[in-house]
């Protein structure tokens, strides 16, 4: 039983907030400083009650994480992969929490050359997340950038790899994305603005200069727009992307030419969404022009790339959102979804056999991986499904043979595919619209309503959450748990209107659809309010925070991870990272519409008094998508209000961002607190 403590009781210093004749007061604005003693004081209060009234779990969370842990093997690597004459690793070594970068030439019989051992980078650090890894041309340097914080303001550098030694190059304080052009000594990076954090310019440097001294690029005055860089798959153009949520625009220039000047592919025309991939004299453009919601292809010469010259080769289909492409040689590879699962389209560029590749779960993953050549038969790609482990297989377009490369190994000698019974079960919303929902659990369980489930979902920013496999969740599942993912609006599960159904003034779909996914699981029997969980992260910690104001009832117990609960006074204020870009997604609340309709769901704003389920928060403090704030503002309102004495934990990592802890083995430790916390609930010890 969890021992009763007085938590911490935040101090109310009411601040008025007035907009469009509705004025809202809010108690704990005062925790927005996070260089105010007091409001870290407050933070590491709430963290020491959360340690006491779960001590009784310590030595639990210890035999889960060391469970969990126990599965992975802790000396893995990834399947190699050819690019310019090297065959480029990543792998793991026994005992260590971060990976190794390594490369061999020609052959995987090659000596091997260690790129970077991020162990020893991360040496004495909190925190350590390396990015913006990319290799010259002629193979000689390596571009890399290091986050030490977590809030993703990286410092780029560059290294010899043929002496070891670190350049004198050093680009401070920039968003960590860097590309090479062609001839081996210009950069382009992009940076981003001090406050907000917003992507906004384009840098070139060349090597052997100062930071002060490179070339704005390009600079995107939109607040809106993020911008970034990019090399494309044949190696003859960079592009810059400059986008929003509905809105895409490219500026693309020769590899070989770096001093010259980016031109606009496509000027930007608000609504039009497109992508771009090189090949040949030609251009292949995703986009949803022509009211195409789901995206076409379409095609162009380089020499010619303004809309009014792009040619149709895949047309628009209702039922079939087009995703992603890959270009080969003698193919055209094209990622689907049709109703709701993927699908890999093989189409010969000659026109003739065109042909799916066969997947046959009932739910299930599927996506291309690196494919880095254009001359081959090979296409690699990736398979998984909630019971079964990820497979990445190399095919054989021409004779549609394959090679599996690897099977993600699940250690202990205890895991067996055939023990556990994937199922995709359809709840019906309000509206009548049918809600997917993927499920897995032990076979031989009964469906008795006793059943403890831990229902996840995100929805938000289009985003698909696809059935994929996790070692870790055997934890759960072998100890009588269910997990279920509700495939709920405002992701792309069912297609690009999936999305659009539950964004802006649509956003309650997404809520109601959890509530109704969570209904009918209770009234399949598969579990009970007494029994069911729910989770979400990020924009899905906004989804948890609505559901347990409209429907607390349902839930026994609820995990929040960095959650986006304070919708207006975040949205208003566009000094605040992401912000302005958000527009298109939520609204923009100096517009009266969104501002109301934002008031009708913001999770802070709807606390009321009444019985809530048990909750675990978390956050960092150096979070840069979701401030601290937010989640520590919510505990504190819900504290003041709720009725009952459920738990209620704020955790706040004090040296990490939204990610959470860097490092394999810390990020098993965050999953053992919250296991733990539903388990204990549970009274499950075993």
């Amino acid at each position: 039983m969890i021992k009763k403590l007085l938590p911490p009781v935040a101090k109310i210093i009411p601040k008025s907030l007035d907009k469009f004749g509705h004025s809202r007061t809010d108690n704990y604005f005062w925790l927005n400083d996070r260089e105010n003693p007091e409001v870290i004081d407050y933070l590491k209060k709430e963290n020491t009650y959360y340690q006491k009234m779960t001590a009784h779990t310590k030595t639990f969370q210890k035999e889960l994480f060391e469970e969990m842990k126990s599965r992975i093997k802790e000396d893995d690597e990834s399947v190699p992969y050819l690019y310019n004459g090297y065959y480029y690793i990543t792998r793991f070594e026994k005992g260590k929490n971060y990976p190794i970068y390594s490369r061999k030439k020609e052959s995987l019989s090659a000596k091997e050359e260690i790129l970077f051992d991020c162990n020893k980078l991360a040496k004495g650090q909190s925190y350590f997340q390396l990015g913006g890894l990319s290799i010259s041309p002629d193979n000689k340097l390596a571009v890399f950038s290091i986050d030490t914080i977590g809030r993703r303001i990286y410092d780029i550098q560059v290294k010899n790899l043929e002496t070891g030694k670190i350049l004198a190059d050093k680009i401070e304080k920039v968003s960590g994305t860097a590309v090479w052009a062609n001839d081996n000594k210009t950069i382009f990076y992009s940076s981003q603005d001090e406050i907000t954090l917003r992507s906004d310019k384009i840098f070139k440097h060349k090597l052997g200069s100062n930071q002060a001294d490179d070339v704005l690029v390009y600079f995107e005055k939109d607040e809106t727009y993020n911008v970034e860089v990019a090399k494309s798959k044949s190696r003859k153009y960079l592009a810059i992307e400059s986008g929003s949520t509905l809105t895409t625009e490219y500026r693309i220039l020769e590899a070989d030419n770096p001093d010259g000047k980016f031109r606009v592919f496509q000027k930007r025309v608000r609504g039009l969404e497109y992508s771009i991939n090189h090949y040949g004299d030609s251009f292949y453009i995703m986009t949803n022009a022509d009211k195409s919601t789901n995206f076409k292809l379409m095609k162009t010469l380089a020499t010619a790339t303004p809309k009014e010259n792009w040619a149709e080769v895949i047309p628009h289909r209702d039922d079939v959102l087009l995703e992603d492409i890959e270009i080969f040689k003698d193919f055209l590879v094209v990622e689907e979804r049709f109703n709701g699962l993927n699908r890999i389209r093989i189409m010969p560029w000659s026109g003739e056999g065109e042909y799916y590749l066969p997947f046959e779960s009932e739910t299930y993953t599927a996506y291309t991986g690196t494919n880095v050549d254009f001359d081959t038969d090979i296409l690699r790609y990736s398979y998984q499904s909630m019971n079964t482990p990820s497979s990445v297989i190399d095919f054989n377009m021409k004779t549609k043979t394959k090679e599996i490369k690897k099977e993600h190994q699940v250690l202990g000698g205890k895991f067996d595919k055939d023990n556990y019974t994937e199922e995709r079960i359809w709840a019906t919303a309000k509206d009548g619209t049918k809600i997917p929902i993927s499920i897995v659990y032990r076979k031989g369980l009964k469906k008795d309503s006793k059943n403890p489930l831990l229902l996840y979902a995100y929805g938000s920013y289009g985003h698909s959450m696809d059935a994929t496999f996790s070692s870790t969740r055997l934890t759960l599942l072998d100890r009588g748990f269910i997990f279920a993912i509700a495939h709920i609006r405002g992701g792309e599960d069912l297609g690009r209107q999936w999305y659009e159904d539950g964004k802006l003034l649509k956003k309650k779909n997404t809520f109601t659809d959890f509530i109704d996914c969570s209904k009918f699981v209770i009234e399949q029997k598969y579990t009970s309010p007494e029994h069911l969980y729910a989770e979400g992260g990020s924009a899905g910690g906004l989804l948890m925070g609505a559901i347990v104001n409209l429907a607390p009832e349902l839930y026994h117990g609820i995990i929040v991870q960095v959650p986006f609960v304070d919708v207006i006074t975040t949205m208003l204020d566009d000094t605040i990272p992401l912000t302005t870009g958000e527009y298109d997604e939520w609204g923009n609340p100096n517009v009266k519409k969104y501002y109301h309709y934002m008031a009708s769901y913001s999770p802070y704003d709807n606390v009321k008094k009444q019985c809530y389920p048990n909750m675990y928060v978390s956050t960092g403090l150096h979070d840069s998508q979701v401030q601290y704030w937010e989640p520590a503002k919510w505990v504190a309102k819900l504290r003041s209000i709720k009725t009952e004495d459920s738990v209620l934990f704020l955790d706040t990592n004090m040296d990490a961002g939204h990610g959470g802890a860097s490092g394999r083995f810390e990020a098993i430790k965050e999953l053992a607190k919250e296991f733990s916390f539903l388990l204990d609930l549970e009274k499950i010890k075993k």
